[in-house]
């Protein structure tokens, strides 16, 4: 049988090319290898200010789009993280094993709450604890990561030790993995892409959408004229042409930029060619299982059937461990 791993993602706004190529494509990779816990981690989203009114739809949307790209709901569990109440109850016991001087210090708690640390919720502080009961709850062996929750993922291995020294062998103490995980810069080539930043590029964007976006973008500022040779390895075109483009196209491009063989328009072009190629099935499958909304809402109950009874289980160990 293979090994268990978890990851789980918000449901803040349509999923971008940043999503895709920094989680997703390794989520989908994974299920060759891993028995699979996806999870749609809404409790988590609350944390800051969002509208009540747009969850349902959000939810929706990022459970169509993962489907969408690749995620196999025969294969993996692709369930939502308020459906399955034993997250936040093992969350409340591990935060009785961790001590706040651990969760103050966490970079993302630091960089959220600023100068107004005396007045943020105490589920911006308690973030990484409930992180650690989604992925504790399936006693997942490996946790596919950004370098961005990497400090995250050490509280929860951290948490782990801690109640297995307290109570008893319990939890294993997962592993990262840091797959491809593109780091994508975003529309201004300065900044990683973000829907809060504006420079993002959305999965399930249209090629007119695209095209917009895209053929304004920064390239290599040097080049002020057509005639100017360029530095592709300066060009934030260039460097999305390495995560959609054929090995023959990147290399043309680099060869053709570089002698001033091709315009930055004409670069701009092929990229938006390769870009459909690849956004384009990814936009369709999500197309037609959003015009029968019926098959999400089953995939989810389902899911979270079977996500229950493997939190139940793991929830039985720790209760009878800590004499509850």
């Amino acid at each position: 049988m293979n090994p268990r791993l978890f990851s789980g993602i918000q449901p803040t706004g349509s999923l971008h090319i940043g999503n895709y190529f920094g989680a997703l494509e390794n989520w989908v990779r994974l299920q060759e290898e891993y028995e699979c816990v996806y999870c749609v981690v809404d409790l988590h989203a609350i944390t800051t200010e969002y509208e009540p009114k747009e969850m349902q739809g959000r939810i929706r949307e990022v459970v169509g789009t993962l489907v969408a790209c690749g995620i196999d709901p025969a294969r993996s569990i692709l369930f939502v993280q308020s459906a399955v109440p034993e997250h936040t109850e093992l969350a409340w016991l591990l935060n009785c094993v961790t001590p706040i001087g651990d969760l103050e210090r966490m970079t993302q708690f630091k960089e959220k709450s600023g100068d107004a640390r005396g007045s943020v919720n105490a589920g911006l502080l308690n973030y990484p604890v409930l992180q650690a009961a989604d992925i504790l709850a399936y006693r997942a062996a490996a946790v596919p990561v950004g370098e961005d929750q990497l400090q995250h993922l050490e509280l929860t291995r951290e948490v782990a030790r801690r109640f297995n020294a307290r109570f008893g062998p319990t939890f294993p103490e997962p592993k990262s993995l840091v797959g491809r995980g593109a780091r994508v810069m975003g529309l201004d080539g300065k900044r990683k892409m973000s829907k809060s930043l504006g420079n993002q590029v959305g999965l399930l964007e249209t090629p007119e959408e695209i095209w917009k976006k895209i053929a304004p973008a920064v390239t290599d500022e040097n080049r002020k004229r057509r005639s100017d040779p360029g530095n592709p390895e300066i060009c934030n075109i260039y460097a999305w042409h390495k995560l959609f483009s054929t090995p023959e196209r990147v290399a043309q491009a680099d060869r053709e930029c570089r002698c001033a063989g091709i315009g930055c328009i004409d670069c701009k072009r092929w990229l938006a060619e390769a870009m459909e190629k690849v956004l384009g099935p990814v936009r369709t499958r999500y197309q037609a299982l959003a015009a029968e909304p019926g098959k999400i809402d089953a995939i989810l109950a389902d899911s979270a059937t079977r996500a229950r009874a493997l939190a139940k289980e793991t929830m039985a160990a720790v209760k009878e461990r800590m004499g509850l």
